[in-house]
């Protein structure tokens, strides 16, 4: 590489965090607090008795997701912004985790929040966790399935009331469950 095209490399990374503070997950608002919500009036279906922590390798979730599916799940990865089918998913129901199945969000919390991605103001109790992430070079707050581990997305403090969150989903992550269909069996 010459040193034009070193120093022409450069100028861009120096503008990435710029852009990337006027996109849809802004930094700013990136460190959640607990939600004021009654948890058990969220759920849609009946709530899975206890459900046992799931440890899969890479290669059995290989085999049982498709590629987008991993790379988002256990990859960490981000699907295209309005690339959803869930985005335009209105029905009462249960949104689960693809991977292991576990109920994550209840439709009475997802909302249109503008940014291409399935949005909710809060998960169901004890069904996701948080971790801080750095990839982008600043500290965002992602949230994983607590059976699985999967990679859901990431949570921002600029949702509606009455939690003030946005849980920025990737829809590749999830699969929507109608209130008059039965919840899945748990993967094992």
């Amino acid at each position: 590489m010459d040193r034009r095209t070193f120093f022409n490399h450069c100028a861009w990374v120096s503008l990435a965090p710029v852009a990337l503070s006027a996109s849809a997950c802004n930094p700013s608002q990136s460190t959640p607090s607990a939600s004021p919500v009654a948890s058990d009036s969220l759920w849609v279906h009946t709530r899975p008795k206890d459900p046992s922590p799931l440890d899969k390798s890479m290669d059995e979730w290989r085999s049982i997701l498709s590629e987008d599916e991993f790379y988002i799940l256990f990859e960490a990865g981000t699907e295209p912004r309005g690339s959803s089918p869930l985005l335009e998913e209105k029905r009462t129901g249960t949104y689960i985790c693809t991977a292991c199945r576990l109920p994550l969000f209840p439709s009475k919390t997802k909302y249109e929040s503008g940014t291409g991605w399935p949005s909710f103001w809060a998960p169901l109790e004890e069904q996701v966790e948080t971790k801080k992430d750095m990839k982008l070079g600043y500290p965002r707050t992602e949230y994983h399935c607590t059976r699985c581990g999967g990679h859901q997305g990431h949570v921002f403090e600029d949702g509606p009331e009455p939690t003030g969150l946005r849980y920025c989903n990737n829809g590749l992550a999830l699969a929507f469950v109608p209130a008059d269909a039965p919840l899945p069996e748990l993967r094992t």
